[in-house]
C-alpha cells in the first residue's frame, strides 16, 4: 500500500506538502494540489479519509476490455476517472461483469443495493441485457462510445472519430497514397460504424476510390488481420488504415509473412496510441485517445448529471502521431479481383447503401 512519503517521492516534493494537498490546505496551489491528488490515485494511496465506509460511491463497469495493467486500454481511463473523482472524495469501485451477470442482477436494483450514486461502463454493446434497463434507468450513467436516446440520465463520451480518420486520411494523401484499405473493428460496434462512415466520407470527399472490398469489418484484436490483409494486398492497397493499434499489430506482421516492407512498400496507421504501438517494428503511426483525459470527462459529465444538468454526447478530440509506419507510397497493380465477405456493403448493407445516397446528393 502505497504512503504519504510514496507520493513525495514520486512528485519530487516534501511529506508536509503532500499532507496538505490531501486535506485541501489553502497555502499550495491548485495546480500542485491536484498533482499530489492524482499521484495519489495513480499508486493506490488509501488515506483515513477514504478509509471510511460512508463516503459517496461510484462504480465503473467492465466488460469485454482489459484494464489491469498500464498496457491495457481501460487502465488509462479507470486511471483518469479515479483521479478526477478521488478530489471530490468519492469512492470508486471497478466491477468487471458478464452476459450472464447482466441477466442475474437488474441494473437500477445493483446500483442501489450497493449505494452507489452512478456509474461509468466500458466495453458493453447495444446488444447488452442491461442496455434495455439503461434507457429508462433513473441513476446517473455515462457510456463509452455507446450511445442511448431521450435519457436525460444517461451521457456517451468517446474520441471523435471523424476527426481522427479525416487526420490519418490525410497524412497518407500527402504521401501520394489513394488506394487505402481499412480494416475496422467488430461488427455491431457503434464505435465500429463511426469509424467506417469516417473513412467512406473521407475517401470520398478527397475524390478517391472507395472500392468495398477494401472497407472490412474483423475484431479489435491481431488476428483479424490473417483473415484479410491478403485480399487487401492482391487488390493492390498501398496502405492499411486499421480500427484499432492491436489490428494494426496484426496487420504489420502479416505483410511482413507476405514479404512485405513497412514503410517501403505499404504503409500502416493504428487508432488508440497504446504503449505497444511505440515497441512495435517498425513504431506505429496512429491516432491518439487520450485515455486518462477521456476517463476524466466521463466523470466529469457523470457529475453534472449527478447535479441534475443533463449531457448527451461529449467527444474529445484526438490528435495524429507519426512514426515510423507511413512512407511515400509505393504503386502497386492489383494481383487479382477479390469479393471480401466481410466488406460494409455485404456486413452493413444500411450504411454502405446510405453512404452511396449521400455522395450522390
Amino acid at each position: 500500500m502505497a504512503t504519504i512519503k510514496d507520493i513525495a517521492d514520486k512528485l519530487g516534493v516534501s511529506v508536509s506538502t503532500v499532507s496538505k494537498g490531501l486535506n485541501g490546505a489553502k497555502d499550495i496551489s491548485a495546480q500542485l494540489r491536484q498533482q499530489v491528488l492524482e499521484t495519489a490515485v495513480e499508486l493506490g494511496y488509501t488515506g483515513r479519509k477514504t478509509a471510511k465506509k460512508n463516503l459517496k460511491k461510484l462504480c465503473i463497469f467492465i466488460e469485454n476490455m482489459d484494464y489491469e495493467s498500464a498496457s491495457q486500454f481501460g487502465y488509462d481511463i479507470v486511471l483518469g476517472f479515479r483521479q478526477a473523482a478521488y478530489k471530490e472524495q468519492w469512492e470508486v469501485f471497478v466491477q468487471p461483469i458478464s452476459h450472464e451477470f447482466q441477466v442475474n442482477e437488474k441494473y437500477d436494483t445493483y446500483m442501489l443495493g450497493n449505494g452507489f450514486s452512478g456509474s461509468l461502463m466500458l466495453g458493453l454493446s447495444l446488444e447488452d441485457p442491461w442496455m434495455e434497463q439503461i434507457k429508462t434507468t433513473t441513476f446517473p450513467t455515462v457510456l463509452l462510445d455507446n450511445f442511448i436516446e431521450k435519457n436525460p440520465n444517461v451521457g456517451c463520451i468517446g474520441t471523435d472519430s471523424d476527426e481522427g480518420i479525416a487526420l490519418a486520411i490525410e497524412h497518407l494523401i500527402s504521401l501520394g497514397h489513394e488506394k487505402i484499405a481499412f480494416l475496422d473493428g467488430s461488427r455491431g460496434s457503434m464505435v465500429s460504424d463511426q469509424r467506417m462512415i469516417a473513412y467512406l466520407d473521407n475517401m470520398s470527399k478527397h475524390r478517391l476510390p472507395v472500392d468495398p472490398n477494401l472497407a472490412v469489418y474483423g475484431y479489435f484484436v491481431a488476428d483479424a488481420a490473417h483473415y484479410h490483409v491478403p485480399t487487401f494486398l492482391d487488390l493492390g492497397a498501398t496502405a492499411i488504415l486499421c480500427g484499432n493499434d492491436l489490428i494494426a499489430s496484426g496487420v504489420i506482421e502479416e505483410c511482413k509473412r507476405q514479404g512485405f516492407k513497412i514503410p517501403e512498400d505499404i504503409s500502416i496507421i493504428g487508432f488508440d496510441d497504446l504503449p505497444i504501438a511505440q515497441r512495435l517494428d517498425p513504431p506505429l503511426t496512429t491516432i491518439r485517445q487520450d485515455r486518462v483525459e477521456l476517463g476524466k470527462c466521463g466523470y466529469y459529465i457523470l457529475f453534472a448529471m449527478m447535479a441534475h444538468v443533463s449531457l448527451s454526447k461529449n467527444l474529445l478530440r484526438p490528435s495524429f502521431v507519426v512514426r515510423s509506419s507511413t512512407a511515400i507510397a509505393k504503386p502497386r497493380i492489383a494481383k487479382r479481383h477479390c469479393n471480401e465477405k466481410d466488406s460494409v456493403n455485404k456486413i452493413n448493407t444500411q450504411l454502405y447503401n446510405q453512404f452511396l445516397q449521400h455522395r450522390q446528393i
